[in-house]
Protein backbone atom coordinates (compact mmCIF):
# COMPACT_ATOMS: atom_id res chain seq x y z
CA UNK A 1 0.00 0.00 0.00
CA UNK A 2 1.71 3.28 -0.51
CA UNK A 3 1.52 5.81 1.90
CA UNK A 4 -0.84 9.08 1.49
CA UNK A 5 0.27 12.84 2.06
CA UNK A 6 -2.13 14.87 3.85
CA UNK A 7 -0.98 18.43 3.93
CA UNK A 8 -2.35 21.43 6.01
CA UNK A 9 -3.37 24.28 4.26
CA UNK A 10 0.28 25.77 4.92
CA UNK A 11 1.50 22.67 4.21
CA UNK A 12 3.79 22.71 7.40
CA UNK A 13 2.09 19.84 8.99
CA UNK A 14 2.31 16.27 7.41
CA UNK A 15 0.43 13.03 8.13
CA UNK A 16 1.39 9.98 6.57
CA UNK A 17 -1.62 7.35 6.08
CA UNK A 18 -0.69 3.86 6.91
CA UNK A 19 -2.55 0.40 6.47
CA UNK A 20 -2.78 -0.23 10.13
CA UNK A 21 -4.84 3.53 10.01
CA UNK A 22 -1.68 4.67 12.44
CA UNK A 23 -0.61 8.37 12.02
CA UNK A 24 2.37 10.00 12.50
CA UNK A 25 2.35 13.88 13.15
CA UNK A 26 5.50 15.18 12.00
CA UNK A 27 5.44 19.34 13.65
CA UNK A 28 8.08 21.48 12.63
CA UNK A 29 9.78 24.32 14.90
CA UNK A 30 7.45 26.85 12.92
CA UNK A 31 4.49 25.41 14.23
CA UNK A 32 5.67 25.17 17.50
CA UNK A 33 6.76 29.22 17.01
CA UNK A 34 3.57 29.87 15.46
CA UNK A 35 1.32 28.41 18.27
CA UNK A 36 3.74 30.33 21.19
CA UNK A 37 2.74 33.54 19.28
CA UNK A 38 -0.86 32.71 19.06
CA UNK A 39 -0.65 31.79 22.71
CA UNK A 40 1.36 35.13 23.22
CA UNK A 41 4.09 33.13 24.86
CA UNK A 42 7.46 34.56 24.06
CA UNK A 43 9.87 31.38 23.94
CA UNK A 44 13.30 30.68 23.49
CA UNK A 45 15.22 28.05 21.07
CA UNK A 46 15.63 25.87 23.80
CA UNK A 47 12.24 25.87 24.59
CA UNK A 48 11.01 25.11 21.02
CA UNK A 49 13.15 22.34 21.02
CA UNK A 50 11.55 21.19 24.11
CA UNK A 51 8.32 21.62 23.36
CA UNK A 52 8.65 19.92 20.09
CA UNK A 53 8.15 16.26 21.34
CA UNK A 54 5.89 16.77 23.71
CA UNK A 55 3.55 18.67 21.44
CA UNK A 56 4.34 15.52 18.98
CA UNK A 57 3.61 13.24 22.14
CA UNK A 58 -0.12 15.42 22.90
CA UNK A 59 -0.91 14.92 19.46
CA UNK A 60 -0.66 11.09 18.54
CA UNK A 61 -2.51 10.76 21.86
CA UNK A 62 -5.24 12.95 20.70
CA UNK A 63 -5.14 10.62 17.62
CA UNK A 64 -4.93 8.00 19.05
CA UNK A 65 -8.30 8.90 21.04
CA UNK A 66 -10.63 9.82 18.16
CA UNK A 67 -9.89 5.88 16.85
CA UNK A 68 -12.04 4.75 19.73
CA UNK A 69 -16.05 4.25 19.21
CA UNK A 70 -18.16 6.59 20.95
CA UNK A 71 -21.41 6.25 19.65
CA UNK A 72 -22.63 4.66 22.41
CA UNK A 73 -21.34 6.81 24.95
CA UNK A 74 -23.62 9.87 26.60
CA UNK A 75 -22.07 13.54 26.10
CA UNK A 76 -21.59 14.53 29.47
CA UNK A 77 -20.12 17.62 31.07
CA UNK A 78 -17.85 15.92 33.77
CA UNK A 79 -16.26 12.37 33.80
CA UNK A 80 -17.71 12.24 37.86
CA UNK A 81 -21.20 11.87 38.35
CA UNK A 82 -22.18 14.92 40.57
CA UNK A 83 -24.62 17.28 41.20
CA UNK A 84 -23.84 21.28 40.19
CA UNK A 85 -22.77 22.69 43.80
CA UNK A 86 -23.00 26.13 42.12
CA UNK A 87 -24.48 28.96 43.80
CA UNK A 88 -28.31 30.05 43.07
CA UNK A 89 -28.22 33.08 41.04
CA UNK A 90 -29.20 36.30 42.91
CA UNK A 91 -29.16 39.60 42.00
CA UNK A 92 -26.34 41.78 43.62
CA UNK A 93 -26.04 45.18 43.12
CA UNK A 94 -22.80 45.34 40.58
CA UNK A 95 -19.93 48.16 40.49
CA UNK A 96 -20.50 51.88 40.47
CA UNK A 97 -19.68 53.55 37.09
CA UNK A 98 -16.34 54.88 39.42
CA UNK A 99 -15.64 51.84 40.98
CA UNK A 100 -15.46 50.22 37.89
CA UNK A 101 -13.31 53.35 36.03
CA UNK A 102 -10.87 53.02 39.24
CA UNK A 103 -8.10 51.34 38.07
CA UNK A 104 -8.85 51.85 33.99
CA UNK A 105 -5.38 52.83 32.30
CA UNK A 106 -7.15 55.47 30.22
CA UNK A 107 -10.59 56.64 30.88
CA UNK A 108 -13.40 59.97 30.64
CA UNK A 109 -15.33 60.30 33.54
CA UNK A 110 -17.66 58.05 31.58
CA UNK A 111 -15.92 55.05 29.99
CA UNK A 112 -12.55 52.99 29.53
CA UNK A 113 -10.44 54.84 26.85
CA UNK A 114 -8.62 52.50 24.50
CA UNK A 115 -7.02 52.62 21.44
CA UNK A 116 -8.22 52.72 17.92
CA UNK A 117 -8.76 48.92 16.82
CA UNK A 118 -9.59 49.88 13.01
CA UNK A 119 -7.27 52.71 12.32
Amino acid sequence: MHPQRLDSQDGEIEAVRCEQRQVAMALTEKNVRDLALLARLEISDQEVAELLPQLESILGFVHKLSELDTSDVEPMTTALDVDNRWRVDERVPGLTREQALANAPASDDECFQVPPVLG
